[in-house]
């Protein structure tokens, strides 16, 4: 079983997407920030890092950037699911080293046929 470290501080936005990611099979630990998420990704290896981008303390392009400096999230899948569109935070995102970039709201058949699409 896949296991996702999902990144929110929108405890209402967390629950909507691990219900999601439970109900498709994923086993799913919760973080509320991205401090909160790295310190967690040091302790378990996660197959797929799902992140929001505005949170407080450290946002997901900050997050993408300190997991990418790690060997063993050198090349594990990072998704920034957000309500930024803009082509320059997507740029942003790239740059960091982010797999994909998904608009909330989002679509739960949609985010599922992505995950597996690019987890291992």
């Amino acid at each position: 079983m896949h296991s996702i470290l999902a990144v929110d501080d929108s405890a209402s936005m967390r629950k909507m997407v691990s219900f999601t990611l439970v109900g498709a099979g994923f086993q799913v630990v919760e973080a509320v920030d991205g401090v909160d998420a790295y310190e967690k990704a040091q302790k378990q290896k996660f197959d797929l890092v799902l992140t929001d981008q505005n949170m407080p303390r450290l946002d997901g392009i900050g997050l993408t950037r300190k997991l990418r400096e790690h060997p063993q999230y050198a090349t594990t899948p990072i998704l920034i699911l957000t309500t930024e569109s803009s082509d320059q935070m997507k740029q942003a995102g790239r740059a960091a080293g982010a797999t994909g970039w998904l608009v909330k709201p989002f679509d739960p058949n949609r985010l599922i046929e992505v995950i597996r699409k690019v987890i291992r």
